[in-house]
């Protein structure tokens, strides 16, 4: 009895073992520093115009990572539910595909983390607006409509992902309403030419996205999923993701010429040779295996272009 009871114990940690795999599995944990890179470049610029408060980056960070596990949880329900991950995909294996996530329990997953989402947005804006009414209605209307853009990628009846708008999403909520909403909440104050770097940052967002999109292109094509990639073609996407790149450097360069002050502000230019290899890569690799390790080296690609952007302001206001 003591060896069956062991035996059956040993199966039921390597069953528990195997269940938080998937979970972290489909939370796709790589996606979070392109989750967070508008949130830092956000709380940079208000550091280089002379307001910043940790308490607003802190909770802005827990908030924008409940919404990116919310999005990656309900991407994996979504594509497994219209069967853009069937077994002919061949990108890496979804969880509700593959039966180790029941639809059911994916679900209520999907519901904890919108809960959670609010829950922290809530608790953010009352911490940085206090009752200032319009500004927090303004704000609490972007929340909950970054909630249903999270959820409705590819879950629900029409999900906007499988129309090809997925970029203009990921362009506003990783870009503009990422970078200009976060340095408000540090500053209560906005300024034109803040709209550059935040142009930057959605157009390097929106590149993971092309990425993905570009590996999974016979996938979505199968399943009806009408991506950009998918409508344009491979030799276009690879065009519009040279694209992206190149727009994201530009806009940040036309900032710094805007607002210079001295040539530490051009410091981002270090990530270019990422953004760069990046770019090679996606021309050059057709395989969605081979493609699939440059999604999270334009992620981290793009948080690098946030850390060495900020770093470069930052110290300039220490030279001064």
């Amino acid at each position: 009895m003591g060896a069956l009871d062991k035996g059956l114990q040993t199966d039921k940690m390597k069953n528990q073992s195997s269940g938080l795999a998937a979970w972290v599995s489909a939370a796709r944990l790589r996606t979070l520093p392109l989750a967070l890179a508008s949130i830092l470049l956000g709380s940079f610029l208000a550091a280089f115009y002379g307001a910043f408060s940790w308490l607003v980056l802190l909770l802005a960070s827990l908030t924008t990572i409940f919404l990116q596990v919310l999005s990656n949880l309900a991407n994996d329900y979504g594509d497994s539910i219209h069967g853009a991950d069937s077994a002919e995909r061949e990108g890496p294996e979804r969880s509700v595909q593959a039966g180790q996530i029941t639809p059911k329990a994916m679900r209520n997953a999907m519901i904890l983390f919108a809960i959670l989402s609010f829950v922290s947005g809530v608790t953010l804006l009352f911490l940085a607006l206090e009752f200032r009414l319009q500004e927090l209605i303004f704000f609490l209307v972007l929340g909950i409509l970054a909630i249903v853009a999270a959820i409705t990628y590819t879950s629900g009846k029409r999900p906007y992902g499988y129309a090809g708008l997925g970029d203009i999403s990921v362009f506003l909520f990783f870009g503009l309403v990422g970078v200009l909403g976060t340095f408000y909440l540090h500053t209560n104050e906005i300024a034109p030419v803040l709209v550059l770097p935040a142009i930057s940052c959605g157009l390097f967002a929106t590149a993971v996205l092309n990425l993905n999109n570009i590996r999974d292109i016979k996938s979505d094509k199968a399943a009806g999923k009408l991506s950009i990639p998918v409508r344009i073609g491979r030799r276009a996407a690879v065009k519009y993701h040279w694209a992206l790149l190149a727009g994201g450097i530009l806009a940040s360069a036309v900032f710094v010429l805007l607002d210079y002050r001295s040539p530490w502000q051009w410091l981002f230019l270090l990530s270019v040779p990422l953004l760069i290899r990046n770019g090679k890569a996606v021309k050059r690799k057709e395989t969605a295996m081979a493609l699939d390790p440059y999604l999270k080296q334009m992620a981290l690609a793009t948080l690098a272009y946030v850390l060495t952007f900020g770093a470069g302001h930052l110290i300039n206001l220490v030279i001064r």
